[in-house]
């Protein structure tokens, strides 16, 4: 797997920053911007225009904002909760069946999700995600009578975890990676992401 240059350079910066501990890590609300890669998988997807028969990967960048709110439980355990938007740039998805070609096109993404952590060092997390998400997503299907096409938003889970660490006062840095199921138990449309994002906390 090939990661964006801009996830190694949050890697090490993330590893570059001395375990400096400040008054208030990873407690209280927060807003951030994230980017990195996602790869998106389907075989015969449930759609509006009925199960199509499709089996595609593709490969794209992916980029979004969050929010949330951490909350310090005792020295080292960490509980939040984040919504974040995503969006990507050339994702589509094909297939082809007999006469018939289809194309899934996800539009933006948001997760509603809940967190855990533990903290190695005082400015150094690691944690475990949870929780809901959904995609606007685009299905177009052209035979010889025509080309139909419907949007809907499609219900999944994700789970993930990642390593998060405080680079001054009010600024940190993460790196994670996220599952997400969006089949609604038809068919297959996974998705793998690797983000990284740097977040601002009041």
């Amino acid at each position: 797997m090939r990661l964006p240059t801009t996830i190694l350079t949050f890697t090490l910066l993330g590893t570059a920053f001395s375990g400096t501990a400040f008054a208030e890590e990873f407690n209280g609300p927060f807003v951030g911007v994230q980017a990195g890669w996602t790869s998106a998988e389907v075989q015969d997807p449930q759609t509006p225009l009925g199960v199509v028969a499709m089996e595609d990967d593709q490969q794209s960048f992916t980029g979004g904002v969050y929010a949330g709110f951490d909350h310090r439980l005792n020295e080292r355990i960490v509980v939040g909760a984040e919504g974040g938007f995503d969006v990507t740039n050339d994702d589509k998805l094909h297939g082809f069946s007999g006469i018939s070609s289809y194309t899934l096109d996800p539009k933006y993404s948001f997760d509603l999700t809940a967190r855990a952590g533990y903290l190695v060092t005082p400015d150094t997390l690691l944690y475990a995600r949870g929780g809901y998400t959904n995609a606007r997503v685009k299905t177009t299907m052209t035979d010889i009578a025509g080309t139909q096409s419907a949007t809907t938003n499609q219900d999944g889970w994700l789970v993930g975890g990642g390593v998060e660490r405080q680079l001054m006062s009010n600024v940190s840095a993460r790196m994670e990676y996220r599952y997400s199921d969006l089949s609604e138990d038809d068919g297959k449309y996974d998705r793998h992401r690797v983000l990284a994002g740097v977040s601002y906390r009041f």
